[in-house]
């Protein structure tokens, strides 16, 4: 193995996804699976799963954190338990009164940047190595029916809430929303899970109809729609 690929980062669900024989890419000094088979466009309308731990993000706590980050020209959210958008594709949630995590998008590159600077006074970097998961499809709440006790359908996603909860016994945080007119949802997981929650959820996923999808099949779907 050479020094190169040694020194790449490794997604927690990596093992659980190379059993499944899945074509990789290297994104952001990560392996990224980038095609599981068959028909990943079927599968992504009824319920796709996909790993995107590869995105960078960075977290901050501390009574000091929402003034700094907003010194950085971040759209800080007001209230608890939200989320902003960010240019590039990325977010900013508030998780509770004073911690926030900051994911870059596919064209982004604030929390990158972010990781580099200075923090003040009262404010204290928080180290993600998260399993990053998107779940997406028209049978995404019959997996939340069959993981999760918390209602999402009551939610206002106008709202741009952030849920902090469980999922298959896994203390999850948990973005909701809609994408291209169904159901969808980030997540984010310890790491340590990794392989178990995604053998889980891509199973339960499989029972009903869909499955893995890889990142090259995400980004099809996503060019098709702007156009």
């Amino acid at each position: 193995m050479s020094a190169h690929f040694s020194a790449l980062r490794r997604s927690p669900a990596h093992d659980a996804q190379h059993a499944a024989h899945a074509e990789w890419r290297v994104l952001e000094s990560m392996q990224v699976a980038e095609r599981f088979g068959g028909d990943e466009r079927t599968r992504a309308e009824i319920l796709g799963i996909a790993d995107v731990s590869h995105l960078h993000r960075v977290g901050f706590k501390g009574q000091g954190a929402s003034a700094w980050l907003g010194e950085q020209g971040l759209p800080v959210p007001d209230a608890p338990n939200s989320w902003n958008p960010l240019a590039g594709g990325g977010f900013i949630a508030r998780l509770g009164l004073t911690e926030y995590l900051i994911e870059d998008g596919l064209n982004g590159r604030t929390s990158a940047k972010l990781a580099h600077r200075e923090p003040a006074l009262r404010v204290y970097p928080v180290l993600r190595q998260d399993l990053a998961l998107a779940l997406a499809g028209e049978a995404l709440h019959e997996l939340l029916l069959q993981t999760c006790s918390f209602n999402f359908r009551a939610l206002d996603l106008e709202a741009r809430p952030v849920v902090l909860t469980s999922m298959a016994g896994v203390a999850v945080t948990v973005l909701p929303g809609e994408r291209m007119g169904r159901p969808y949802l980030r997540l984010w997981a310890d790491g340590t899970y990794g392989h178990y929650l995604w053998e889980t959820l891509a199973g339960i996923a499989a029972e009903l109809g869909g499955g893995p999808v890889g990142l090259a099949t995400i980004t099809e779907i996503d060019q098709a729609a702007s156009r």
